[in-house]
């Protein structure tokens, strides 16, 4: 029996997306621009951990999104364009003593 499951649903999202979103991401949903099935993101199929995530539709495994952490930052990328946002991860941010 394999240990790992091949896919994680969206909601292996929440972590790193709940970091910058104040709200639940899991209850976003979206429609699909290739297949066009309407699906929340805790719907979505969920690949990695490594590099990143990376999230498909689950009627046509198109790229929804990624999402790659590193210390001080998260990268998101939607759906399969090239470009990707980058936002500061508050927690991970240097404090200056004094």
């Amino acid at each position: 029996m394999n240990e790992h499951p091949l896919y994680l649903d969206g909601n292996a999202l929440a972590g790193p997306l709940g970091e910058v979103f104040t709200t639940d991401p899991t209850t976003a949903w979206r429609l699909c621009p290739a297949c066009r099935l309407p699906a929340t993101l805790a719907q979505l199929h969920v690949y990695g951990p490594e590099p990143g995530l990376t999230a498909r539709c689950p009627g046509c495994a198109a790229v929804a999104l990624r999402v790659v952490t590193q210390p001080g930052h998260l990268w998101l990328q939607l759906g399969s364009g090239a470009g990707a946002f980058r936002f500061s991860r508050p927690h991970d941010r240097v404090r200056n003593p004094g």
